[in-house]
């Protein structure tokens, strides 16, 4: 199933750094960028970035641009995927420059996961646990 940018029903907000290594880590996991507005006077600011994953999540960010930022500031945000193969993931992850936040487990609730810390710090959790 491949999602387009119309499907998707939750988009988790980013600021980054660095837009052009989060990109490529981003790319790593299995996001397709879709969409990438620069700022018309100077173009290594992005304004407005999406980032879509087939399996129905969106990004949603730009470069952090400081104080009064409606985003939530680089290294801050935390975001939960739901795969079928969360080891398979995790592994890119790790193999796109991500740490081990906590190894990869089966879950007392059911379920296998584990997170990383991308390369700025944002914590990103990986599982085939599905809430209900």
């Amino acid at each position: 199933m491949t999602a387009q940018a119309q499907d998707i029903r939750h988009w988790q907000s980013i600021a980054f750094r660095d837009v052009e290594a989060m990109s490529t880590w981003l790319q790593a996991i299995g996001f397709r960028e879709h969409a990438l507005h620069r700022d018309e006077t100077d173009p290594s600011v992005v304004v407005h970035g999406e980032w879509v994953w087939d399996g129905g999540a969106g990004v949603m960010g730009g470069t952090h641009r400081g104080e009064g930022s409606t985003i939530t500031p680089p290294g801050q945000a935390a975001c939960y995927l739901v795969t079928p193969d969360p080891d398979a993931l995790f592994e890119r992850a790790v193999a796109a420059g991500a740490t081990v936040d906590r190894p990869m487990v089966d879950q007392p609730y059911g379920g296998r996961g584990g997170s990383v810390r991308d390369p700025e710090g944002n914590h990103w959790s990986f599982g085939d646990y599905q809430p209900a």
